[in-house]
């Protein structure tokens, strides 16, 4: 018998696209019901069902019941960078974008990955705190908190002291599949994207994985990072050409 991890039989089940989707749809870390997942693959509650078996017995998702209803969420966060690393492979070197539709800009511009920010937001705030030399990025795909790092998290209301290093550490860099750049993940950065909820700068949008900054988050983004929409938009926008030009 192999010794290996069966990773045939995960990709197996990541590889239908109606499952894919499904994965997807669930990649902010909420849980939703069979209804909502099958409207979004566009298919029936049937063929959700089936699907949605295999993927709970491959260890892919979790269930949760409530009464009648069940609801469904990745098993963990290391299924949903599973799926963002699994996103970022392109072949021949092509970057692959989302469709131009308005939930894809949307998307593309802030969204969650699981428990923390992405998206060309994502991107920014994490650029931001690097050239500040709040973090740096260090071995093993991770960012190394600086003493300075250490009181503006905590200035902005994180309790630094209670975060506990997972085993790939406290701040990790992760490949966002939509920019091809790092964004803040880890303990960290699910703590500071609650704290953003928290503090009225950022909220999620219903029934999706796009995230949106309030009036309040603009100024104070601007205030602490010099990050605003305009410089996200601007930039993106420059990605997009720059890849047009590349065809």
């Amino acid at each position: 018998m192999s010794r290996h991890p069966a990773v045939s039989s995960a990709a197996f089940l990541i590889a239908d696209p109606t499952r894919a989707t499904m994965l997807m749809v669930l990649a902010d870390g909420r849980a939703q019901p069979a209804g909502e997942l099958a409207y979004a693959a566009g298919v029936t509650a049937q063929t959700a069902s089936s699907h949605l078996a295999k993927l709970l017995a491959g260890g892919l998702l979790s269930v949760e019941t409530e009464g009648r209803h069940r609801y469904y969420r990745l098993a963990g966060s290391h299924v949903a960078l599973a799926l963002e690393n699994l996103a970022s492979i392109a072949p021949g070197g092509t970057v692959r974008r989302m469709p131009r539709n308005r939930e894809a800009r949307d998307l593309q511009f802030a969204r969650c990955c699981y428990d923390h920010l992405a998206g060309g937001l994502g991107v920014a705030v994490t650029k931001a705190l690097e050239d500040r030399a709040l973090i740096v990025a260090a071995e093993d795909k991770q960012f190394k908190v600086t003493a300075d790092g250490i009181e503006w998290f905590s200035r902005m209301g994180l309790d630094m002291a209670a975060l506990k290093p997972t085993r790939r550490g406290l701040a990790r860099q992760c490949l966002d599949w939509t920019e091809r750049r790092h964004h803040l993940a880890g303990p960290l950065g699910v703590a500071f994207m609650t704290q953003l909820c928290a503090k009225g700068w950022v909220r999620r949008v219903k029934n999706s994985r796009a995230v949106q900054v309030t009036p309040k988050g603009w100024a104070g983004l601007k205030e602490e990072l010099d990050v605003d929409e305009r410089s996200v938009q601007v930039r993106l926008l420059a990605a997009s050409t720059k890849e047009g030009r590349s065809r």
